[in-house]
């Protein structure tokens, strides 16, 4: 089965709407028919099934038939974002060997393309934030596999079988792993799709309200948005929000929850394995105490927790989470092989860090690659980041290992917003042990972060270069006190 069946085979009837913008919908039958003109014009320019085609629309109605127009044409799905400058473009569709660049109104074709095997249906990115994004490529059947291992634990009741699915919103760019992914889930449940172009707190709760939505997704940046806008009063009918796209502080769900009563449930997965765990509602109702977690494994999905020996650690220790799920990426494209990732039992290493509770509840502690090895004591800078946005006046902060000649590594803060360096030392000294707290806090006008919402550490690094060594920031402040 294509995922180009989720369009053409949708239960709804051709004049009922199911693609929907703020100021438009599309019935499912002109969807059927514009995807269908989309494959013919593609077909009529010479693509042959297996050929990438890159897709660079707007967020909307017309970047989804353009993805299924791609598919009923049997090529593969590149997108590209929207706002995304020429340089970058072209870098994408000479990575990937793309045979053609579609655009509104423009099919352009180009040269070197490259070939793929029938099954295979999309590229997906990997987040960048350590190097250059990998394109991953997915098969039609691992993905139909993966909708259905998350749908199955939905378990529908008969009364919510013979009624259509409430629609799925979509607040995020159909070019991220996200946006993609809440689109087909939303189509393999059978449900309309509301389609946001850009995320506008405003615009959200209005669309909230106009259908009626009471699960939705969210990034952790529109979370904080909706929270800090005083003239969003409710999310009536919200009830759930799952994060997505990349690690929420507690602290921020929190808030969020007190302000609107709207539960939010975290999910965990990557670009090569999709969603791999999640929250039930079941779970949600029966486990309050442990929002904040990832949640636990979906079905058929295997977890290991290994040091960095390689051993299996128990007991609730962190160490790298492993991931064994029935299917998976088949490769990346333009180098690099997922092979190198999976250990001898065809376990995936994905770089993060996390713990396992007694109840089977997923704890991600951050990324492997992000640790500070303060002289021999491990610094996790999610732990201390979760304190600096806990703080007065502080909006968003990130924490990176700065080069220590003494030490090996220190960490270095970068705040947006708070009280300045000596009210943000002792506000950590309160929460957290000696070694945590950072040498030193730069404030900044924003974190830098990819599309995804992701703290690009590796540009704040650049930045510590004359960070002062080790335990320096606190001796001046102590004898600032003592002599000034």
């Amino acid at each position: 089965m294509s995922l180009a069946e989720l369009l053409v085979s949708h239960p709804f009837p051709d004049d009922a709407p199911l693609l929907h913008t703020h100021d438009r919908s599309v019935t499912a039958g002109a969807a059927r028919r514009d995807a269908r003109a989309t494959a013919g014009r593609l077909r009529a320019a010479g693509i042959e099934p297996g050929k990438l085609v890159a897709v660079q629309f707007p967020n909307g109605p017309d970047l989804v038939t353009a993805m299924f127009g791609v598919w009923l044409a049997g090529g593969v799905f590149v997108p590209v974002n929207w706002r995304a400058p020429e340089a970058e473009v072209a870098r994408a569709v000479s990575t990937v060997g793309a045979a053609a660049l579609v655009r509104p109104d423009d099919t352009r074709l180009l040269e070197g393309a490259s070939g793929c095997d029938p099954d295979v249906a999309f590229v997906q990115w990997t987040s960048g934030t350590t190097g250059d994004a990998k394109a991953v490529l997915h098969t039609h059947s691992a993905y139909l596999e993966l909708l259905d291992r998350v749908l199955g634990e939905l378990r529908p009741t008969r009364r919510a079988r013979e009624e259509p699915p409430a629609p799925n919103l979509i607040p995020v760019s159909l070019a991220l792993n996200a946006g993609l992914y809440n689109v087909l889930f939303g189509l393999r449940a059978g449900a309309a799709l509301v389609i946001m172009e850009r995320f506008e707190t405003g615009a959200f709760a209005e669309l909230i309200r106009r259908f009626g939505i009471r699960s939705t997704v969210l990034p952790p940046a529109a979370i904080t948005m909706l929270t800090d806008d005083q003239t969003v009063v409710d999310l009536h009918p919200l009830r759930y929000v799952r994060s997505i796209t990349a690690p929420l502080p507690p602290a921020s769900a929190r808030r969020f929850a007190d302000r609107f009563g709207v539960v939010v449930l975290n999910g965990y997965g990557q670009a090569e394995i999709g969603e791999v765990i999640g929250w039930t509602a079941a779970d949600a109702r029966e486990h309050p105490e442990k929002l904040g977690a990832a949640g636990r494994p979906h079905p058929g999905v295997e977890i290991k927790v290994v040091a960095e020996d390689g051993g299996v650690v128990s007991d609730g220790a962190v160490g790298e989470l492993t991931v064994r799920p029935p299917r998976m990426a088949s490769r990346y494209l333009g180098g690099g092989e997922l092979a190198d990732r999976l250990d001898a039992d065809g376990y995936l290493r994905t770089g993060d860090l996390a713990r396992v509770d007694d109840d089977g509840f997923v704890w991600i502690e951050g990324r492997a690659g992000d640790v500070i090895n303060r002289g021999g004591n491990k610094v996790l800078p999610d732990q201390v980041e979760d304190v600096l946005r806990s703080a007065p006046g502080v909006r968003d902060a990130a924490v990176v290992g700065a080069p220590d000649a003494r030490l090996g590594e220190v960490p270095v803060a970068f705040v947006v917003g708070g009280a300045g360096h000596h009210a943000l030392e002792d506000w950590c000294r309160d929460y957290l042990v000696a070694y945590k707290v950072p040498v030193a806090f730069r404030p900044v006008d924003c974190i830098p972060r990819n599309e995804a919402g992701k703290v690009v550490r590796r540009e704040l690094l650049a930045l510590t270069r004359d960070t002062p060594p080790a335990g320096a920031v606190h001796a001046v402040r102590r004898w600032i006190e003592a002599n000034v």
